[in-house]
């Protein structure tokens, strides 16, 4: 029978029985509400302690860098609300928004628009085209593969006045170019590139430029792709068309959207193609925003409208570069 002894023993008045005890029956104090011990408070200061060293040690090089992107875009700020002619600086003054309707209103500003627009767009067009068939081409097996993909990707290191220069007097001159020669040799006229269609000429060569960029994004998504299921949609009966639209095409998507995003940043910017080839014409058919703002600046001399015009290009490339990570910036994360 127990005892009444035995009965008022409880679990908690047995040290081997406390849920605190350790092992050999001797009990160990609780630890302080929630959770915290004398070691953490030494820990959680060195922590705020670092972050402000880490911040110390970066603040030289973004103070360089907000000086250097804020004293220029507030100089042109300030310039694009002057009056400044080089050629007439006597009669400077403060204008407002004048600068802006004036150079909105040029005749040349919405063909620049359109001009800049069909650059871009013809340039993605062929670059995108154009790499996802030569990565196609270049990953299968072959010899040479190594030196094929250097020939590939080698016109990107090529400065782009110097690319320009060889295409205009390689290619495209109406009398010693290849092409010229050519039309020549099967009878044909030769066709004056750079006075009858200068900007899809400037398209071409731009496009050129950027082709192996493209190659190398997609080639390099491409030796990501499953090659065992391209074998079993072969097995399947899949017929390569087959396999390219529904297999290898949306792999493909993510290196796209990248490609098409880092290009258009760019392309926007195009300029040293248009100096060294067309200067800009004839008239103003080749003449893009950027190459509009350099005519302002350096060839009217009126550094007011350039500066207006510097900053409406860079609203728009604004626009532009936020719609597509919008739009096009949905497939990363999907």
């Amino acid at each position: 029978m127990t005892t009444v002894a035995e009965n008022d023993r409880s679990p908690g008045s047995d040290p081997a029985l406390s849920p605190t005890a350790t092992r050999d029956g001797a009990g160990t104090r609780p630890p302080p509400r929630g959770g915290r011990s004398g070691a953490g408070v030494p820990e959680r200061r060195r922590i705020p302690a670092a972050r402000l060293a880490a911040r110390l040690m970066l603040m030289p090089s973004v103070i360089l860098l907000l000086i250097w992107m804020i004293v220029p875009l507030s100089v042109t700020i300030w310039f694009s609300f002057q009056r400044y002619n080089l050629l007439s600086p006597e009669r400077a003054g403060f204008v407002w928004f004048e600068n802006y309707r004036s150079f909105v209103v040029d005749p040349a500003f919405m063909g620049a628009v359109g001009a800049t627009l069909y650059l871009v767009v013809g340039v993605l067009a062929i670059s995108v085209i154009g790499g996802i068939v030569i990565a196609v081409i270049v990953d299968r097996p072959m010899w040479g593969q190594g030196l094929v993909r250097i020939l590939c990707i080698s016109p990107f290191f090529i400065m782009p006045p110097v690319a320009a220069l060889i295409w205009k007097n390689m290619f495209f001159n109406p009398t010693n170019g290849l092409f010229a020669t050519f039309a020549r040799f099967v009878g044909l006229r030769p066709y004056e590139f750079m006075t009858q269609s200068p900007l899809s000429s400037i398209t071409l060569i731009v496009a050129w430029q950027w082709l192996p960029f493209a190659t190398l994004i997609l080639l390099t998504a491409l030796q990501s792709l499953d090659r065992e299921r391209m074998e079993a949609a072969e097995m399947d009966g899949a017929s390569p068309l087959q396999r390219f639209v529904y297999i290898t095409l949306p792999h493909l998507t993510r290196a796209i959207t990248v490609v098409i995003l880092i290009e258009t940043i760019f392309l926007l910017g195009v300029f040293g193609e248009i100096l060294v080839t067309t200067n800009g014409g004839p008239g103003t058919a080749s003449t893009t925003l950027p190459f509009l703002i350099y005519k302002e600046a350096l060839l009217d001399f009126d550094a007011g409208t350039a500066a207006a015009g510097g900053l409406v290009a860079v609203v728009m490339a604004n626009i532009v570069a936020i719609l597509l990570m919008h739009v096009i910036g949905k497939n990363l994360d999907s």
